[in-house]
């Protein structure tokens, strides 16, 4: 298992509703593929660096979880292709970056 973190950046159109169950959708595809969700930090509404499809700001949402290595794939297409996502990154994390073992919770 390697650590993974996926950032996500939701358009601030949508619901609050919509938003947690992208977030079960994103938790239920990384526990398919064997991983497990960590911490789900939400760091809400903020101005984006720059204009993306003229939107100005996001709903930012930061996912920690730990996956079999190659895994998340899947999730990445669904983060593409998805309406509601203004941008997206699936990162894994180095094993020796400063607080990577911070962020695991065991």
């Amino acid at each position: 298992m390697r650590p993974y973190e996926v950032m996500i950046v939701f358009d601030i159109s949508q619901e609050e509703e919509k938003i947690q169950a992208w977030l079960s959708r994103i938790n239920d595809s990384i526990k398919r593929v064997g991983g497990e969700p960590l911490k789900v930090d939400r760091w809400g509404r903020r101005q984006l660096a720059y204009e993306v499809d003229h939107k100005r700001e996001g709903n930012y949402v930061l996912v920690t979880a730990d996956a079999p290595a190659g895994s998340l794939s899947e999730l990445d297409r669904m983060l593409r292709i998805a309406d509601e996502v203004i941008r997206h990154k699936v990162v894994r994390i180095p094993d020796k970056a400063p607080g990577a073992v911070a962020n695991r919770t065991e």
